[in-house]
């Protein structure tokens, strides 16, 4: 239970329980094509040399809009390099199977900072299914230690969506809210989201 409204907390789930209980009543056939289908929905990473097991800082910008941010006023220099990629397929992205890590063959990018190696950048442009959000999570933070670690996730929203008593009309747009978990303890940078608004998907994942 959070101990106030803000904090990133995680909740008992009981998914993948209903999906067991139909795989009992399914043919060897639909088996077959639910295991084809499960192969290609497997979210791969891939390195360009060793996993960045010593990362101090990585800042997750997911969206077209909060990658496009990271494009124009954080990586506009050469200080960063691409070091790592996470291809996925669904029904909303295609990346290709090429063993190269380049640009074009993925949506979700990794950059390390050249001049302190620990600080990382992962542009996510790319849909993230449900089914796919827990991969994501455990490929990309399963090589990374997490004591010491401070993850930064930056998401947008339609303005529709916010939950205010004010007029969304009269709001200035866009504005920046935060959430955070009770491990941080720095000064945050913006007001926080109030109730009753949240997160979704694989930025609250």
């Amino acid at each position: 239970m959070a101990t106030f409204f803000g904090e990133v907390v995680v909740a008992p789930s009981r998914a993948g329980l209903d999906e067991e209980e139909e795989a009992q009543d399914e043919s060897p056939e639909d088996s077959e094509i639910r295991r084809e289908l499960q192969a290609k929905r497997a979210v791969q990473i891939q390195w360009s040399a060793a996993e960045p097991s010593g990362c101090s800082r990585l800042v997750v910008a997911i969206g077209r809009n909060a990658a496009a941010f990271l494009s124009s006023f954080i990586l506009d220099s050469v200080c960063w390099e691409v070091v790592g990629v996470v291809k996925l397929w669904n029904e909303w992205c295609r990346t290709s199977s090429t063993t190269n890590i380049l640009p074009t063959d993925s949506f979700c990018l990794f950059y390390r900072l050249i001049s302190d190696p620990t600080v990382l950048l992962c542009q996510c442009s790319c849909y993230v299914a449900e089914d796919q959000q827990f991969q994501w999570l455990e490929k990309v933070f399963g090589c990374m230690q997490k004591e010491g670690l401070q993850v930064t996730i930056l998401s947008t929203c339609p303005v529709a969506d916010y939950k205010t008593q004010e007029s969304t009309l009269t709001l200035a747009s866009p504005f920046l809210k935060a959430l955070k978990t009770k491990e941080f303890q720095e000064q945050v940078c913006c007001p926080l989201l109030e109730q009753p608004n949240i997160v979704r998907d694989l930025p609250a994942a």
